[in-house]
């Protein structure tokens, strides 16, 4: 039987060490996967995770839940559909139960440009293996009739593209799982240790300072978000990186009604409904460059008012909770994975709004990466020099939050 997922379960305290094989810097998913994979699948135990806060509480902690694979480019497909995959099977590998719910993901279109795009989407998904259709207006009423298809009077519903294995998954319980199942097999994980500078000689990267004290490491792996410029500048790395708010927020609890994912690329705006009853709506990234984690009144007006005119019901339920998480946006809206020009520094960062659907694959691949000193060809695109050899990754179609 798979575990309940439950906050008051604590994970291992370990001395830290003085050297280890890898350093990863980052308590998030894309960490804790990586230091999980390594150990299960390439046998690498000494590993330490080094998370100045706690583990998750950064972008793992503050996004919305939704897994998809319904990218736009030949790149992005592959390895979002292979990371959705790991994660259909993740709670039985972990042995630890994440709420996981599929629901179907409708991207919904209000204007003839994103009617012409979703159906673009839907072909080019099924094109590589990927279940998306698209949809008529009628057959969107159909799939979720609590849909107003007016959209308030201002926007009427034309047609939307339908990814029937959009799911949703706590987002805690993923963080949880990949950091005790690493702990099991040998991994250390450290909380409120601060990487203050990287140890870097001949171009090499032989280690980290912490506020307390210094690590040696066979290789270092950067998988932090929004502060990634930061370490990077430790390394004397400048990254094509910038970093904007993301906010959202739920309402009070309410009797299950909406058994789909809503998207609108013309609202710029999402809805769901968690397994608690309670709403879950976000919208843009904030139009300006910040590390601020404070939530806005503005937002909360503006994004309700576009929320309300696809489900009217919505206006009558009171908000219980709004957060803000920070987005490392890079120009092409696709991550940055891999190699350094500071040998034995990696970075798995630049994912912007949808690093938690990446979770698992990224985990994989650079566990990969940092045990065979080979680049697996699922991240081999997104490879930190690709702006310098024009090779970028374009992905901006694919977000409802730009």
């Amino acid at each position: 039987m798979l575990k309940l997922f439950r906050r008051e379960q604590y994970l291992r305290v370990d001395t830290l060490g003085d050297r280890y094989d890898v350093v990863i810097i980052g308590g998030g998913g894309h960490g804790l996967a990586t230091a999980y994979y390594l150990a299960a699948k390439f046998g690498v135990t000494k590993v330490a995770v080094l998370e100045r806060a706690y583990i998750g509480s950064g972008g793992t902690g503050r996004n919305t839940t939704v897994l998809r694979a319904n990218y736009k480019t030949p790149e992005t497909i592959a390895f979002y559909r292979a990371s959705y995959q790991l994660y259909a099977t993740l709670g039985q590998d972990l042995d630890y139960n994440m709420l996981r719910s599929q629901r179907g993901l409708l991207w919904l279109a209000h204007s003839e440009p994103q009617l012409r795009n979703q159906r673009e989407r839907a072909l080019q998904n099924q094109q590589f293996g990927v279940n998306t259709v698209f949809l008529d207006a009628a057959q969107v009423k159909a799939t979720c009739p609590e849909l107003d298809m007016t959209g308030g009077g201002k926007r009427p519903i034309l047609g939307a593209a339908y990814h029937p294995p959009g799911a949703i998954i706590r987002h805690d319980a993923v963080a949880w799982a990949y950091a005790m199942a690493a702990q099991r097999l040998g991994v250390e994980i450290h909380q409120g240790i601060e990487v203050t500078g990287l140890d870097i000689e001949g171009g090499r990267c032989r280690g980290v300072r912490t506020n307390q004290g210094p690590i040696a490491a066979g290789k270092v792996l950067s998988a932090v978000g929004g502060y990634v410029t930061d370490i990077a500048n430790m390394a004397g790395i400048r990254l094509p990186i910038v970093t904007h708010p993301l906010q959202a927020y739920v309402t009070e609890a309410y009797k299950p009604v909406l058994d789909r994912i809503v998207a609108s690329a013309d609202l710029h705006i999402y809805v769901s409904q968690s397994a608690r009853g309670e709403v879950l709506i976000g919208a843009e990234i904030d139009p300006f460059t910040s590390y601020s984690t404070r939530s806005t009144f503005p937002f909360l007006a503006s994004c309700s008012a576009r929320a309300i005119d696809l489900f009217p019901f919505l206006a009558k339920l009171r908000i219980l909770r709004q957060w803000t998480g920070l987005c490392d946006m890079t120009p092409d809206y696709s991550p940055l994975m891999g190699l350094c020009e500071v040998e034995n520094f990696l970075i798995s960062s630049g994912w912007g709004t949808w690093g938690f659907k990446a979770i698992p694959a990224s985990g994989l691949a650079m566990a990969e990466l940092l045990a065979t000193g080979q680049v697996p060809s699922l991240i081999a695109p997104f490879a930190l020099d690709r702006f310098r050899r024009d090779r970028a990754v374009p992905e901006r179609a694919s977000a409802g939050t730009h």
